[in-house]
């Protein structure tokens, strides 16, 4: 069955499409609780983040219920992963740099760090940290700056802080004016998205 579509969702889809940040994505270190997933899947689809890497190596992806993630799930693409020197391999070939979220000597603040750069940027479970296999491989640590008692923000919300500094520098840089996905992308989307 082929769904109906008006002029005016398709002019949304587009425009949204055409301010989809193709270079800029998020890990996610087997997040487990739904809530939090969903709220992340929230702020990527709000900040323009095209895709999403799913790294569940010892938790299961959680199962999302519409209502809590606003149907972002939808609108993200998702890609699994088991491999974590596959996943950042990959990504690095493409030009990415990955850092991870951690409070080590080392970290930098969030500010410190150029997003107009292709960036994949690591979330984890916020008791366990980053699993080691992926700390590794991704030395850079970023952190929020935290004026309070409390050492961190859920990952949610440090989510959502963190891809806001991002959209604030490419917004900045004009970014989003220009698509970063070929005209051939875009075509396919828009034909995947219209269906949806």
């Amino acid at each position: 069955m082929i769904r109906q579509i008006t002029e005016d969702r398709k002019k949304r889809i587009d425009g949204v499409l055409a301010r989809r940040q193709k270079d800029l994505t998020l890990i996610m270190d087997n997040i487990w609780d739904p809530h939090n997933v969903s709220a992340v899947l929230r702020s990527c689809d709000a900040f323009g983040v095209a895709g999403v890497h799913l790294y569940y190596t010892d938790s299961q992806w959680p199962d999302l219920a519409k209502k809590t993630s606003g149907s972002a799930k939808k609108w993200i693409e998702l890609t699994r992963h088991v491999d974590a020197a596959d996943m950042v391999g990959h990504l690095k070939a493409q030009g990415t740099r990955i850092l991870r979220t951690g409070f080590s000597e080392s970290a930098r603040p969030v500010m410190d760090f150029d997003f107009t750069k292709p960036t994949a940027i690591i979330l984890s479970n916020e008791h366990r940290g980053t699993s080691p296999e992926l700390a590794e491989l991704a030395p850079d640590e970023i952190y929020i700056p935290m004026q309070g008692m409390v050492q961190s923000f859920n990952v949610s919300v440090a989510a959502a802080i963190i891809l806001y500094q991002a959209f604030v520098q490419r917004d900045a840089a004009g970014m989003y004016d220009n698509p970063s996905f070929s005209r051939e992308e875009l075509e396919s989307l828009k034909t995947e998205w219209y269906s949806r």
